[in-house]
């Protein structure tokens, strides 16, 4: 029966890697493999257990039980990003993010190489990369005229929006994954993986900088002043960067899972809005009237823009993984690979690498089904980067790559010829030094 769930996990796993080929949302075959794998296990009466990580060994469990500690723990990040994404969205109906193009003066191409590489690292640690990257490609395309000329940037903003994310508990859906599932704490992170990731930044930016595409200046343009504008958007902007940047600190002084500091935080940045907007706004009441006061409500609408195939998604395929560790399945597949490989190190790189070709969400999920090293584990540190920044090789590798794809209709053959050499050089220099810190911090 193992046999026949391994089957299913594959297949579902191809459909969705193969999403564009397919042509069919991969939030389907997510839900469909998750529901599938579940109820073979519960039909034929399959031992489940649950990994001691003390004792590095399986001990059984009840099918209920370990069904709700799956759960709970993909609900704990689901409600994370619910949160985290209502914000950006109450930040852009405001047209916050405006207030960043009004910082952007230059038209010197190395220049502008440099603040959106650098913005990008920045935003992609506070906001996460995938919508840092749709705020920057967003602003990108009201500077940069030339298409050609844009695709580069574009290319560039992926690669400096993954090695942003890899770095911050809030950064990137798989670094929270392992901050919400004790693997990593703040600090921690930070500490192990801040270093690498600049460089992985870096190295590409400078290569880039000196390539005959970055070289002169862009034409000026004539400005265009069809945005809707607000004078609360600077506010809002600070106020809600200011308020996500607020959860690692309210996890670190409470102990209480991260999701209860997106959710205080998600008030407070909501009351804001509400006022700012001067409208009356309850989740509570659904009646006519409420639908009416909130049809302008910043809450409201930015509710209505969540993205929840991508919760969705993440559903199926954390609950799929569930299940195939709950079987023991991933454990002992971790434990052949070590004695196959001895060198970790080897399988966190392939694991890049492949983070690049497959998502890397279900790696990562199945990664910490695989291994059952203690919190703060190098091995953890070196999986978030590793998983954060290889997805930036291929132009599919990476949620911030495919709606970068989306956004500028970027070629995946383009993609491969022009840019992937180079994330593949941030990639490697960022893991040697990843390798070379480890070996200074642990001694």
């Amino acid at each position: 029966m193992e046999t026949l769930i391994i089957i299913i996990f594959v297949l579902g796993y191809l459909a969705i890697t193969l999403e564009h080929s397919l042509k069919l949302d991969k939030l389907i075959p997510a839900l469909a493999m998750m529901a599938i794998l579940w109820a073979i296990i519960a039909l034929a009466h399959m031992d489940v257990f649950e990994v001691n990580t003390s004792l590095l060994e399986l001990e059984s469990t009840h099918l209920e039980e370990i069904l709700l500690h799956h759960l709970g723990k993909t609900a704990e990040i689901l409600v994370f990003l619910l949160g985290a994404m209502t914000i950006v969205e109450i930040i852009d109906y405001f047209n916050g993010f405006a207030t960043i193009k009004n910082y952007i003066h230059t038209r010197k191409k190395t220049k502008l190489l440099w603040i959106f590489s650098i913005l990008a690292f920045i935003l992609s640690a506070i906001i996460d990369n995938l919508t840092a990257t749709i705020v920057l490609i967003t602003i990108l395309q009201k500077i940069v005229k030339d298409r050609e000329s844009r695709l580069w940037f574009a290319g560039l903003i992926v690669v400096a929006a993954n090695a942003g994310g890899a770095w911050s508990p809030i950064g990137d859906v798989t670094t929270t994954m392992l901050w919400i599932g004790n693997k990593v704490s703040t600090v921690e992170l930070i500490k192990f993986v801040l270093i690498p990731s600049i460089v992985c930044m870096i190295i590409p930016t400078i290569i880039a900088s000196r390539l005959k595409v970055f070289k002169g200046q862009l034409p000026a343009i004539k400005e265009e002043n069809t945005e809707t504008t607000s004078k609360f958007g600077g506010t809002m902007l600070y106020l809600g960067l200011g308020s996500i940047l607020f959860v690692p600190v309210f996890k670190t002084v409470t102990h209480l899972p991260p999701y209860v500091g997106m959710m205080l935080s998600l008030a407070v940045v909501a009351t804001f809005a509400e006022i700012y907007s001067r409208t009356k706004f309850s989740l509570s009441e659904i009646d006519s009237e409420s639908d009416a006061a909130a049809h302008h409500s910043p809450v409201h609408t930015s509710l209505s823009k969540i993205e929840l195939p991508s919760i969705l998604f993440f559903l199926g395929i954390l609950m799929a993984v569930g299940a195939l560790e709950s079987l023991g399945i991933l454990f002992e597949f971790a434990q052949d690979m070590n004695t196959a490989i001895p060198n970790t190190d080897i399988v966190v790189v392939l694991l890049g690498v492949g983070s690049a070709i497959i998502d890397n969400v279900p790696l990562v999920a199945a990664s910490m089904g695989m291994f059952a090293e203690p919190i703060d584990h190098p091995l953890w540190h070196f999986i978030a980067f590793s998983a954060g920044t290889g997805g930036s090789m291929l132009i599919i590798g990476s949620a911030a790559g495919v709606v970068a794809m989306g956004m500028e209709k970027i070629d995946f053959v383009w993609y491969l010829k022009k840019i992937t050499w180079l994330a593949f050089i941030g990639f490697l220099a960022g893991s040697v030094v990843f390798v070379a810190l480890r070996s200074f911090i642990t001694g």
